[in-house]
This record gives structure tokens, C-alpha cells and sequence, in this order.
């Protein structure tokens, strides 16, 4: 038997807690090891808990989840547990923060039961999720910001123009399956490439390619058109 994914739940409402934790103790797979309430809390029960995952809200009393975020992903003893951002406040700067602070996804409290589930599901699996809508205005935020966009620096020096191809669309939402559809190559190439991204970028993870992206000035320097089908799906 696999073991279950373990998660600490982080919001400083009770009710909302409580109703996450039925979704993810009902869920096959999935268990929840604990609650905070506040960043600190967050903070402490990650390092005596361990979970794989924190189901992490921004805006808590004290130190807030953002900030709890940098802790936990910065901390030798706690860097292997996985952090979902989880939040009903669509403001740009808080997905950054929260991608900066080391954070592998970010949702918004209207997402279905289903798709919240997947998500811990896919951060515990060591991938990154960004919720698509999210992606787009995030991109669009950070164009704006005159200290955002530097030319492209030794960081982008490394890579090939096929690596820079596939570190755009991923900076744009594209999942290996849309990069491979798009580019015309097969899954595993797409894989390959994306290992060598996060080798020759020091990345630990999809989220910190995004990252990249965005302060080498690569996406705001180059733009294609999306890919049939995805600007629907950015919606």
C-alpha cells in the first residue's frame, strides 16, 4: 500500500479548516496531519509534523502565508514539504510573492473540490501549478513594473533556443502536453528539456522556471501566439 499524502491545513478561519479537511480526509490517497491558524503556526506544526504538502492561505493574522512560505521552503529541516497556496484574493502581487517565497502552486478558493484535490495531488508529486487565469494576469503584472523586466543576463546565457522556446511557454501555462503539441515533439523530449532548465537555472521546481522567465525578461521580449485551444482555456 502507498502511503497516504499528508497535509497541514493553513487558514485562520476555523469553519473554512474544518471544510478542507472532510474534503481531503474523504479523498482516497490524501490524509491531514494538522491545522494552524496563523504563518507562525503554520511555520511550527510543518517543522514538528513533516507533511508533504501545506494547504496554505495568504492573509493571516502575525506573520502571513507568504511569509510562512519563505520559512518553510528556506529551512533545510522543512524544504521537501510542498506548498499550495490556496486563496480567494486574485491580486497579482500575492502570486508572486508567494511563487518567490518558494511556494509550488497557487489556486483560488472558487476552485472545485476536484481540481483542489488534484493540486495537492500534483505538488506532492513534485510538479508546480499555477491556476491558468492566474498565469496570464501574472505575466501582464509583471510587464508593468519598471524595475521587472532587465535584459536577459548570463542566467539565460546557457540555454539553447530551444530551451528559451520551452522556458517561454512554460512561464505562459503551457503543461508538457500542450509544450509538446505546440513545439511538435514527443513527451519525453519535452521532459528532457525541462530537467536540463531546472539543472542550468538552479530551479527546484516548474514554479522557480517561471520565475526565471519573468526576471530575465523573457517573456515580455517574446510572446507567440497561444496554442489552438488555449486562450480558451486561459479564460
Amino acid at each position: 500500500m502507498t502511503a497516504p499524502i499528508r497535509v497541514l491545513v493553513a487558514d485562520d478561519q476555523s469553519l473554512l479548516r474544518g471544510s478542507f479537511r472532510v474534503l481531503i480526509d474523504t479523498a482516497p490517497g490524501l490524509t491531514t496531519v494538522g491545522e494552524a491558524g496563523t504563518g507562525a503556526e503554520a511555520v511550527e506544526s510543518t517543522r514538528r509534523l513533516r507533511p508533504d504538502v501545506v494547504l496554505m492561505d495568504i492573509r493571516m493574522p502575525g506573520m502571513d502565508g507568504i511569509e510562512a512560505t519563505r520559512h518553510i521552503a528556506r529551512s533545510p529541516g522543512t524544504a521537501q514539504t510542498r506548498i499550495l497556496i490556496l486563496t480567494t484574493f486574485d491580486l497579482d502581487e500575492y502570486v508572486y510573492g508567494a511563487l518567490r517565497a518558494g511556494a509550488a502552486g497557487f489556486l483560488l478558493k472558487d476552485t472545485s473540490p476536484e481540481v483542489l484535490l488534484a493540486g495537492i495531488r500534483t505538488v506532492a508529486a513534485g510538479e508546480s501549478l499555477l491556476a491558468p487565469s492566474v498565469t496570464r494576469r501574472l505575466i501582464a503584472a509583471f510587464a508593468r513594473l519598471p524595475h521587472a523586466c532587465p535584459a536577459p543576463g548570463s542566467s539565460l546565457e546557457n540555454l539553447t533556443d530551444r530551451e528559451r522556446e520551452v522556458l517561454l511557454l512554460v512561464a505562459r501555462g503551457f503543461s508538457n502536453t500542450d509544450i509538446a503539441e505546440y513545439l511538435h515533439l514527443s513527451h519525453g523530449t519535452v521532459k528532457t528539456h525541462i530537467g536540463r532548465l531546472l539543472s542550468k537555472l538552479a530551479a527546484r521546481d516548474r514554479a522557480q522556471l517561471v520565475i526565471s522567465a519573468y526576471e530575465s525578461g523573457l517573456v515580455r521580449s517574446q510572446e507567440p501566439p497561444l496554442a489552438t485551444g488555449e486562450l480558451d482555456a486561459l479564460e
